[in-house]
């Protein structure tokens, strides 16, 4: 669930409808996986264990995790954490994290999540590890990257990826958008000093393109986001867009060659049917395939953020695509 200075924008969804955006009415989206059990979920991150199932974890709860065996059932597992870490009370009154983001590395899967408060940059990017992923057995390891109110951007909804040796971490809001950080491999943490490099934004407020995620295929770095209003029910308004680059610092183009800094940015996925807002999404590989992650409000169930997964297919010219 993404936290940015526009509760009113948020609740007039037809406001940010608004937003320059690419027609939808004559393009045909496939429908999600057909999923049993227990689907609510909002901002999935979704990785297979070494031991063979898959667990998503999300926002809700102390991040809230779903286990399954085979990507089409999916079971309540409880939450990462047992107890809130005490640091995130200094960002969050009710220590309520957001966004996390799930990988592997060195022996270890890494979580990495935000901790904020509606309408401030105030924000923090935490990390843990564990050795199995799975949920209870985390150990917290305090913030990782953090935002104050005199900075441009806002430390939410990190997005982890490793390139030319390095470690980088994506993140942003509708504090001027998309930003990237480089980490020490060592402690998963930001370098101290780092630049803070920029990735995409829109031209005009609210900014609204948030929640990245970046995925390696081939030569290119493919940028994924979230534009406009999530969290509103069967009236978001969220859909997915992505750009590309030989480099993982950017810049990031569309296929028209508008810079995503420019408010570029092909749409890959946006609401039909009953999907309503799809955004909040993350990659995943598995058995040979990239999945797409992503939750959507259900029009048939008034609304209920659920879980969507969706494989990718690439296009002759390289990009990724859902038909």
């Amino acid at each position: 669930m993404k936290r940015f200075p526009r509760l009113a924008a948020l609740l007039a969804a037809a406001t940010i409808a608004l937003l320059p955006t690419t027609a939808t009415a004559d393009v045909t989206y496939p429908d999600p996986l057909p999923l049993t059990g227990q689907q609510i979920i909002h901002d999935p991150t979704v990785h297979r264990l070494a031991s063979g199932q898959y667990v998503a974890y999300s926002t809700g709860g102390i991040i809230g995790a779903r286990l399954s065996t085979n990507l089409h059932d999916w079971t309540d597992a409880g939450n990462a954490f047992t107890t809130p870490p005490a640091w995130w009370y200094d960002y969050n009154s009710t220590a309520d994290p957001w966004a996390p983001d799930l990988s592997y590395r060195d022996g270890r899967y890494w979580l990495y999540y935000a901790v904020s408060s509606w309408g401030t940059n105030h924000s923090a990017i935490g990390v843990a590890t564990s050795r199995s992923g799975l949920p209870g057995t985390w150990t917290d390891h305090g913030p990782a990257f953090t935002s104050n109110t005199t900075d441009s951007w806002n430390a939410i909804d990190p997005a982890i990826v490793r390139a030319d040796g390095k470690l980088w971490m994506a993140f942003g809001s509708y504090w001027t958008g998309i930003r990237l950080v480089e980490l020490d491999r060592r402690t998963g943490k930001a370098i101290p000093g780092a630049p803070v490099a920029h990735l995409a934004t829109r031209p005009d407020a609210p900014y609204a393109v948030e929640g990245a995620s970046i995925l390696h295929h081939g030569r290119y770095y493919y940028l994924f986001a979230s534009y406009d209003a999530c969290c509103a029910g069967v009236n978001s308004t969220y859909k997915i867009r992505v750009g590309r680059s030989t480099k993982m610092t950017g810049p990031y183009t569309d296929s028209t060659g508008t810079p995503m800094l420019d408010g570029g940015g092909d749409l890959l996925l946006a609401g039909h049917g009953r999907y309503i807002g799809t955004g909040g999404e993350s990659t995943f590989r598995t058995h040979g395939k990239t999945w797409l992650a992503y939750h959507y409000y259900d029009a048939a169930d008034n609304g209920t953020p659920k879980l969507g997964l969706n494989p990718l297919s690439w296009t002759k010219d390289g990009w990724p695509s859902l038909r």
